[in-house]
């Protein structure tokens, strides 16, 4: 049924009571009659029962019609729930047709409207162009905002493309991609609600096991308004140059600190060194700090020293690390259930702080003599403990 109202939305588009749809579709988007066939794009007239009355007609009932989401039943009747809308079909891996998302023309609230949950349609374990992009010749994945994003990308050759519907990206989300692939790159709008949805997929995809890297955007908002400017070729070289995960949340930290003040500068190290710690395999995170160091022109040394005596102070032993949450150790179960849960909400991780004696002791002795980014010294770092020295 899902791929007949997807039928009837495309012949509504190539109609004349359609034509504000394609001229939205062909001359503001740019998009080709080729693209708009292939993703089976469509319009919903500005009658609002419109589609409900064509499916009665072919002998739909309306509790079934209820339950596919397409439309609403009041005691005047059925009522669509896409009307005066560009449609965009979301097919699962499979190619069917299992819910619809639209963009209104005009001013209307919402902007975009997705249908609602149903048996065939769970918005967290599904993502719109997943169906094309699983065999892309590519070994990675794009990951997009919106659906006009994945569009733009599929015309212009980037046809590994993906978006989630509507939704935060999930740990679904995640376990779906790790199917296809495990390397991604993050391709959010360039705004400060793009790089706060990067932020939040990061830890999510890092869980899932999956490799991760941002797409620096700038100076344009979007994919699909980088494609129209720039061109192919040089989203091609932005996705080459795309920044490490990790060296991406560090940028992003900077920008909360002014660094001529030397109180803020300090923070900023502070805050690094903590992130730093969320690696527990010492090679892994030398291999970090030596990189945080040379982006942030920052003495390698001094970095190390600011990190062990903050693993010391917290706490942490050999081979733990700080989890984003601020608990030591290994990442435990009652984190993973609550990604599996839901969006993950990330920030500056919370100190956990040990103020025993002991541990007091222990970083006195531990680093006393050895230069830090904080103006103290440290040294005689026990064998084997974190960085080497």
């Amino acid at each position: 049924m899902n791929k007949l109202a997807a039928n009837y939305f495309y012949y509504q588009l190539k109609q004349p009571q359609g034509k504000i749809g394609y001229e939205y579709f062909h001359n503001k988007r740019g998009l080709s009659d080729e693209t708009i066939v292939r993703f089976g794009l469509g319009y919903s007239n500005k009658t609002s029962d419109d589609l409900y009355r064509f499916l009665k007609e072919k002998g739909y009932e309306d509790g079934f019609l209820k339950d596919t989401g397409l439309v609403t039943l009041e005691e005047r009747g059925g009522r669509d729930k896409f009307w005066n809308r560009v449609m965009f079909p979301i097919m699962d891996v499979n190619n069917r047709v299992i819910a619809f998302g639209g963009r209104v023309l005009g001013d209307g609230e919402p902007k975009y409207l997705n249908s609602p949950e149903t048996k065939l349609f769970d918005k967290s374990r599904n993502l719109y162009g997943l169906n094309y992009a699983r065999v892309s010749r590519a070994s990675y994945l794009l990951i997009c905002e919106g659906y006009l994003d994945v569009i733009s990308l599929h015309q212009a050759g980037f046809t590994n493309a993906v978006a989630s519907l509507g939704t935060a990206f999930t740990i679904q989300h995640a376990t779906v991609l790790k199917r296809y692939t495990d390397q991604v790159i993050l391709t959010y709008d360039s705004d400060g609600a793009g790089v706060k949805a990067a932020l939040r997929a990061i830890p999510i995809l890092k869980e899932a096991g999956i490799s991760c890297k941002v797409l620096n955007m700038k100076p344009y908002k979007d994919p699909d308004e980088f494609i129209k400017n720039m061109g192919p070729e040089a989203f091609q070289e932005r996705i080459d140059q795309a920044r490490n995960s990790f060296i991406f949340e560090i940028d992003v930290l900077k920008n909360n600190y002014r660094m001529d003040d030397p109180e803020q500068k300090t923070k900023f190290y502070q805050e690094t060194a903590r992130k730093l710690l969320q690696f527990g395999e010492a090679l892994e995170r030398e291999n970090y700090l030596q990189a945080v160091a040379r982006e942030q022109m920052i003495n390698p040394d001094e970095l190390r020293g600011l990190v062990n005596r903050m693993g010391m102070s917290l706490g942490l032993k050999a081979g733990d690390s700080l989890n984003r949450d601020g608990r030591s150790g290994p990442p435990d179960r009652r984190r993973t259930e609550q990604m599996r849960s839901g969006p993950l909400r990330t920030g500056p991780a919370a100190a956990v702080t040990k103020n025993s004696r002991e541990t007091a002791r222990m970083g006195e002795w531990a680093f006393a003599g050895r230069k830090s980014l904080t103006g103290r010294t440290a040294s005689a770092v026990p064998k084997g403990f974190f960085l080497p020295g």
